[in-house]
């Protein structure tokens, strides 16, 4: 081979990873994830974390084949929180993302507003349907598709859960989410279920910040026989240690929605795997950048209910948890 033909081979070789990469260039995704957690709330790691893990065995990865844009909560008040999720689905929706994974009614509800052409999914959304979120499960239309959190009436088993464990409880503070329609919605179902456990009293507490919790919480310990039950939320999940911290304080039996609240010290949670929302959100994800539309994806219902009870923080109440509600536990923390 000639010497003029070998380097013009080997310049048109060197050419080529240019051009791929160019190439690759041209191919790389663009994800948008919103949530009301804080950035370093370990439930929310161990969230993002499912969905990246899940996301990179279907074949994306941040920085080489997609970029992922996050937008992340904080501790704040209700009006300040509100804000603060108006000017992050503004700059999401301005950055032309392919897809947005976002968590909660409170930041759903903006972020349609916002677009009604970017592909949305969702998860920890309590009836979707009936939230004026999509049209039907299955037949979301429009450009939104996700995982539901439950069913509203998963609502009435935390008093059903409490009265069993603690049956000398005559009186019940439910913290609720004063924001969403389905704080009230979620209160509804508990109340419909309490005359058939006793008649048991029922105190509405709203979470919009952490004072208003504490505040109401303090207040109504002075009574006696009182249990609490926290609803799904993103004011009571962002506030969980200090109403795990209060419910010990004044030694109230609590039932919480997520297990993570029972790995930092609550009593006992019934509700769906919200690592496994985030897990399966990154197949829905992975669909819709590979072409498919939101609106011909279903809204799923979790597949997967978890029953956990921390023993140490039973011991500290005084409680002896029966025998039934152990033999039910998907997880016993001693």
């Amino acid at each position: 081979m000639k010497r003029r033909q070998f380097i013009t081979l080997l310049g048109g070789a060197a050419a080529w990873p240019l051009a791929a990469r160019a190439q690759k260039r041209e191919k790389m995704r663009r994800i948008g994830v919103l949530t009301a957690l804080p950035s370093d709330d370990p439930e929310g790691m161990a969230r993002i974390g499912a969905f990246l893990q899940e996301l990179q065995e279907l074949g994306w990865t941040d920085g080489r084949n997609v970029r992922i844009d996050y937008r992340w909560g904080a501790d704040d008040t209700e009006r300040i929180r509100a804000e603060r999720i108006r000017k992050y689905v503004v700059e999401l929706v301005e950055l032309a993302p392919d897809v947005v994974l976002v968590n909660g009614a409170s930041s759903l509800r903006p972020l349609q507003e916002a677009t009604r052409t970017v592909p949305i999914v969702f998860v920890q959304i309590t009836d979707p349907v009936g939230g004026g979120f999509i049209d039907s499960l299955a037949r979301p239309g429009g450009n939104t598709t996700g995982f539901a959190l439950y069913e509203y009436g998963t609502s009435a088993k935390w008093l059903e859960l409490l009265k069993e464990i603690a049956p000398g409880v005559t009186r019940v503070a439910v913290l609720r989410d004063a924001v969403t329609a389905q704080g009230a919605a979620q209160f509804g179902v508990i109340q419909s279920v309490a005359s058939s456990l006793g008649g048991v009293e029922l105190r509405p507490l709203n979470v919009r910040d952490a004072g208003e919790i504490e505040r109401g919480v303090s207040a109504f310990a002075r009574g006696g026989n009182g249990g609490l039950i926290v609803t799904t939320g993103a004011y009571a999940f962002v506030h969980r240690k200090l109403i795990i911290t209060l419910a010990a304080r004044y030694r109230l039996p609590a039932v919480y929605p997520y297990r993570s609240s029972v790995t930092a010290g609550g009593l006992i949670s019934y509700g769906s795997d919200s690592i496994d929302a985030y897990r399966r959100a990154a197949s829905y994800v992975d669909r819709i950048l590979r072409g498919e539309k939101p609106a011909d994806l279903p809204v799923q219902a979790p597949t997967k209910y978890e029953l956990v009870i921390n023993l140490k923080t039973a011991r500290a109440l005084g409680i002896e948890m029966p025998a039934t509600v152990l033999a039910r536990a998907d997880e016993v923390i001693e």
